[in-house]
């Protein structure tokens, strides 16, 4: 880069640069997480011989209740430490949750790819969609996609990626832009997600430290959250097409532009195109028919909820995986791309092939991310930083906002949202009350922060999916590449979103139906 282009960055680029050439400089990811996991043991081991802990009012994952608790740090670097590590290895490796959910979703979407089903729907969509709202697609499709869990890391954040590229556009600004909406706006919806019961549950137990009688409803931010989904778009945007494309500059090329070359279908992928979009339609018509009676065995036995705890959102990935794998051998029959079953195994097995990399890099990831969870450094971070200011005597606003950033910050080194609310909400949820703030404002302040830092946190368990995703059109992309991407998203969306709950509060807006800011 010459010094001419150089001058002419802004301050903020030149940052970013920075940021990106230091964390590229360091090992390949895979080397990176094992060097993360072994300080982990060593450090565990220093506080442990330190004394190290924290209390405070803690929910039991067991049984429900909020427990006054001591919370100690466990050492691996000690015999017991080290039969941890070396039973739990493969268990922390074939439990890491991301894993089967991104090779289950990628025998459908890798099939889809490789059938040409993709390449053609996204040259019809780019025939159709006017290229000005692209990015705004993508980045409120992500947002949307948090209603079925992580289903969106492995199908939309990819996809967003092929889109822009089928635009002529940068595929990482595409890959960026899908990964802040379903990531860095993560709580934000128009539907009722799976994680409003979830969190609405842990909430409900901190009441009762004060109020045995108040309830918080899943729909208790609704509101709040169908609003913070257009913020989040209109930000989201603004960051995509403003700041982190300028920034890539332009596409050299890669492994995956085949197909991308030419917007023009011949006769048959037009009309394989037609079938297999055919094929969609009816597959997910007869899916909302046997959702919609009360009685469906896809809806939970005992609620009749289709989002929390339902077979229908157990079951989202291989559902998704379906519906890709299907049209895909539709339009590969009638494009002539499979030729026969075999084609299609064969297809199959090259998706998987291109996982290994990530195979290898989740078997390390996964230890670190066990390691931090099993030494409770992450549980006693939080645990001092909501004593702290619990103790600080800060004024309510004020302090709810310091909560927002609080929750970013402890996000970073746990990246679980229901396991640092568990944490938080017998601390904040108490203290906000009797303030006199509503338990549902102090959670939608909880979301906010949880939210908006976990574009650049490595402890956040798709992380590494994203890296290999990546590394598709950038063969030297890492940790750095990918922080310095994301960190715009990351302060942009904290700042805007931060500012949208304090307009709320003046406002004396409802956060869900029938749901004040105060007591």
């Amino acid at each position: 880069m010459t010094k001419e282009k150089t001058r002419n960055k802004s301050l903020f680029n030149r940052f970013l640069d920075v940021v990106e050439r230091a964390g590229n400089k360091l090992p390949h990811p895979i080397v990176l997480f094992g060097l993360f996991a072994l300080g982990v043991v060593v450090i565990s081991g220093l506080l442990h011989a330190m004394g190290v802990s924290a209390e405070g009012e803690l929910i039991n994952s067991k049984t429900g209740e909020v427990e006054h608790t001591i919370v100690t740090i466990k050492s691996l670097f000690n015999t017991s430490g080290i039969v941890y590590m070396m039973t739990n290895a493969v268990k922390n490796f074939t439990g890491f949750a991301p894993l089967g959910t991104v090779l289950v979703a990628m025998l459908g979407v890798g099939v889809a790819e490789q059938s040409g089903w993709i390449s053609s729907l996204l040259r019809k969509t780019v025939e159709i969609t006017p290229a000005a709202l692209i990015t705004p697609v993508v980045v409120f499709l992500g947002c949307m996609s948090n209603v079925a869990g992580d289903a969106g890391y492995v199908v939309l954040i990819p996809i967003g990626a092929l889109m822009f590229m089928a635009y002529g556009r940068h595929p990482m600004a595409g890959l960026a832009a899908a990964f802040a909406g379903v990531s860095g706006g993560f709580s934000a919806n128009l539907l009722v997600g799976t994680l409003d019961p979830l969190l609405s549950g842990i909430t409900n137990e901190a009441i009762r430290i004060v109020d045995a009688n108040y309830t918080v409803q899943p729909t208790g931010n609704w509101f709040f959250m169908c609003a913070s989904t257009f913020v989040i778009t209109i930000l989201g945007t603004i960051i995509t097409d403003k700041i982190v494309e300028p920034r890539l500059g332009k596409f050299e090329g890669g492994t995956d532009t085949a197909g991308f070359t030419s917007s023009s279908m011949s006769q048959e992928e037009s009309k394989a195109l037609k079938t297999a979009n055919i094929v969609l339609v009816v597959m997910v018509v007869g899916m909302i028919a046997l959702l919609i009676p009360q009685s469906s065995f896809l809806r939970n036995p005992e609620t009749g909820s289709l989002v929390d705890g339902s077979p229908f959102m157990d079951s989202i990935i291989i559902l998704i995986a379906l519906y890709f794998f299907v049209p895909a051998v539709v339009y590969g029959r009638k494009a002539g791309t499979f030729k026969d079953h075999r084609d299609v195994c064969g297809s199959m097995s090259k998706s998987m092939a291109s996982m290994s990399t990530y195979i290898s890099l989740v078997f390390v990831s996964s230890q670190f991310i066990n390691y931090f969870k099993y030494t409770n450094i992450g549980t006693i971070i939080a645990l001092k930083g909501a004593n702290f200011f619990g103790a600080s005597g800060i004024g309510p606003i004020p302090l709810i906002i310091l909560f927002v950033i609080f929750s970013a910050f402890a996000n970073l080194f746990m990246g679980s949202a229901s396991a640092k609310w568990t944490i938080l909400a017998p601390v904040f949820i108490p203290m906000f009350m009797l303030l006199g703030f509503s338990p549902e404002l102090t959670q939608v302040a909880y979301r906010i922060g949880d939210s908006c830092t976990n574009v650049i946190t490595p402890l956040m368990s798709q992380f590494a999916t994203i890296i290999i995703f990546a590394k598709r059109y950038d063969d030297n992309a890492g940790i750095g590449t990918l922080v310095a991407t994301m960190l715009p998203y990351s302060l942009i969306f904290l700042i805007g979103w931060t500012i949208l709950l304090a307009l709320w509060m003046a406002f004396g807006l409802p956060l869900g139906p029938g749901v004040s800011l105060m007591l």
